[in-house]
């Protein structure tokens, strides 16, 4: 009945809502969600940008949070597994000021597979860097605007 997008834009949206409100204040969207990549856009907007008209820090923040861990829950819930996610480390390097929308592209779809292989077969919690990439389609097409490297953490729940 649904798209599995659109279900995913609308479990994005109450967990945002419901768990981490900052999220749901970004309006952030799915793009594109396959077992090799994950692409979120997060709207230019008076909650999302700084004094100098391009996005602020803490909604790059956001942006690079859910795509990095976005696809790791949602491959965990299609394998009927639980798991508990964090972030363990973080690191941002800014290479030109976003000033359109935001789209934030994490390809470590066989990475993850790899952490949730492990975790489950282990119970061991599992720590791997992954890459995101924040670009603005509209003004610079695929030009690299920021790229995070977040150390995402996974351990089979229960």
């Amino acid at each position: 009945m649904f798209s599995p997008l659109f279900k995913a834009n609308l479990y994005l949206s109450l967990f945002g809502w419901s768990k981490v409100p900052l999220i749901w204040l970004c309006r952030p969207k799915i793009l594109t969600l396959n077992e090799h990549k994950v692409e979120i856009r997060i709207p230019l907007k008076r909650r999302t940008k700084n004094h100098l008209n391009s996005m602020y820090f803490g909604a790059l923040a956001v942006g690079a949070d859910i795509a990095g861990g976005f696809m790791a829950m949602s491959k965990a819930e299609n394998r009927g597994e639980k798991i508990s996610l964090a972030f363990k480390a973080v690191q941002g390097e800014f290479l030109k000021r976003p000033e359109a929308d935001v789209v934030f592209v994490c390809e470590d779809g066989e990475l993850i597979d790899a952490m949730l292989d492990k975790t489950t077969s282990t119970g061991e919690r599992v720590n791997e860097a992954v890459t995101i990439n924040a670009i603005c389609p509209s003004l610079h097409g695929d030009e690299v605007m920021a790229k995070f490297v977040l150390t995402l953490s996974v351990k089979k729940r229960g």
